[in-house]
């Protein structure tokens, strides 16, 4: 017989984590040759844009794991649109995971209205997309070799 708790639990997720990558790295070859490597851990990578009085114009955050580039989050302020920041916010963190991190490929997510085009631009290309995630909202998956 189990029990079902639904709380949140900083120490059970941790020992979750632990155990599913120890089965996953037993069942991939491709983990496995990871371990002991620079590309074994996910390491933040962030690059930020700030105005001439330092305030933030805009950034890109994200991490490197296992020779890719995941980009999370990337924002260009409203008056600083249009100038072509995001393109250099982009390439800056490209050109850091390929030259300092040895990324191949990078991934991210972004909804219909936000900039699916801007990326296709950038030299991303779809892979996937998740229609009705968040509702009425589509989600596309782009993916570019660095």
């Amino acid at each position: 017989m189990f029990r079902f708790e639904t709380e949140v639990d900083r120490e059970r997720r941790t020992l979750l984590s632990g155990r599913l990558h120890e089965d996953n790295v037993a069942a991939s070859a491709g983990l496995r040759a990871l371990l002991s490597t620079s590309a074994e851990h996910e390491t933040p990578l962030e690059v930020w844009a700030l105005d001439g009085q330092g305030a933030l114009a805009g950034g890109l955050t994200g991490r490197t794991w296992a020779h890719w580039l995941h980009v999370d989050l990337l924002w260009v302020d409203a008056r600083h649109r249009g100038a072509g920041l995001g393109s250099r916010l982009l390439a800056e963190a490209e050109r850091v995971a390929r030259t300092e991190r040895g990324c191949a490929r990078s991934r991210l997510e972004t909804w219909d209205f936000q900039a699916p085009e801007f990326y296709r631009k950038q030299g991303y290309e779809e892979i996937g997309r998740v229609e009705d995630y968040p509702p009425g909202v589509t989600e596309f998956i782009l993916t570019k070799r660095l």
